[in-house]
């Protein structure tokens, strides 16, 4: 027995076999060559990523490229002649307040449909989901042509209201999906301690499920802010002159007919990918993505 003892001391100093097993592990990850190819094919397109941004940036402060590896000299002014070139004071006033107004009215119709498909069973349950999640699988361009022409048959198209109502469309169940796991994870017995108290049932939405349901409405607010901000086609078929967003003024700039200026085009692209990279971090401040897809799995 002292002798089986020894040898398997004296073989397995460090860990024995599982860290000779670990180490093999390791070694075959590290020399397997589907490894090396998706690396490599990730560093490829971050650096494809990051020279289009470079790119972009470079040339709104660039006096003038035509020659060379960077521009002849560097200014700011670009800025300041897109902003009054293309009214972006009145732009950005807009992008927020169609962006507000969408995250408002999404939360306001969606938490009470959330609540009922959470606690309620009732005929047609299932194909009320399978409808509510077609908005959110179908590309905006495919069911943006239809709902375009009937906004604009009842004259609300091309307007500030045209466009919060073609948001609402992927909105409205995309924060249907992201409350219904938050409600479902309630427990009931709260709500019907607090009626047998005598709570009446404002008293159990504001006091009682109010605190509850606040950080998935945050969550799905943020996140349907930032969808908002995004969205191009649904905005792009129902805005007008003076309801277009950010993303779309971008596009009206780039390709509508008139001589305009790359740099200020360009000043244009980083100001919109700035305001982009700040939703984006907020939203990963108060929600994380994994645990978002996990929650909506179960």
């Amino acid at each position: 027995m002292s002798a089986t003892t020894t040898t398997a001391t004296t073989t397995d100093p460090h860990g024995g076999d599982g860290a000779n097993h670990e180490l093999h592990r390791r070694r075959s990850l590290t020399l397997r060559p589907g490894t090396w190819l998706v690396g490599g094919a990730l560093a490829f397109f971050f650096v494809i990523l990051l020279g289009v941004i470079a790119s972009v940036v470079v040339t709104s402060f660039g006096k003038t490229w035509f020659t060379g590896w960077a521009p002849e000299g560097y200014t700011t002014s670009w800025y300041s002649q897109s902003w009054n070139e293309f009214d972006l004071g009145r732009v950005m006033w807009v992008t927020l307040e169609v962006s507000f107004l969408v995250v408002a009215l999404s939360l306001l119709l969606a938490v009470p449909a959330s609540y009922a498909l959470a606690r309620r069973d009732f005929p047609g349950k299932r194909l009320l989901t399978m409808l509510l999640v077609l908005p959110i699988l179908v590309p905006p361009i495919a069911y943006g042509i239809p709902l375009a022409t009937v906004l604009y048959k009842f004259h609300l198209a091309g307007s500030l209201t045209g466009v919060v109502l073609a948001n609402l469309v992927p909105s409205i169940p995309f924060v249907v999906f992201t409350m219904t796991p938050f409600i479902e994870q309630i427990d009931p017995r709260l709500e019907a301690a607090a009626r047998m108290c005598g709570a009446p049932t404002r008293s159990v939405l504001v006091r009682v499920l109010g605190p509850l349901l606040l950080p998935g409405m945050l969550a799905a607010g943020i996140l349907v802010l930032v969808r908002t901000f995004g969205m191009f086609e649904l905005t792009f078929l129902t805005s007008g002159p003076d309801s277009q967003t950010l993303i779309v003024s971008l596009f009206s700039a780039a390709f509508s007919a008139g001589i305009r200026t790359p740099q200020s085009i360009a000043a244009m692209a980083v100001l919109y990918t700035v305001s982009m990279a700040v939703l984006l971090l907020v939203a990963l401040r108060f929600v994380n993505p994994t645990q978002l897809v996990a929650r909506n799995a179960n």
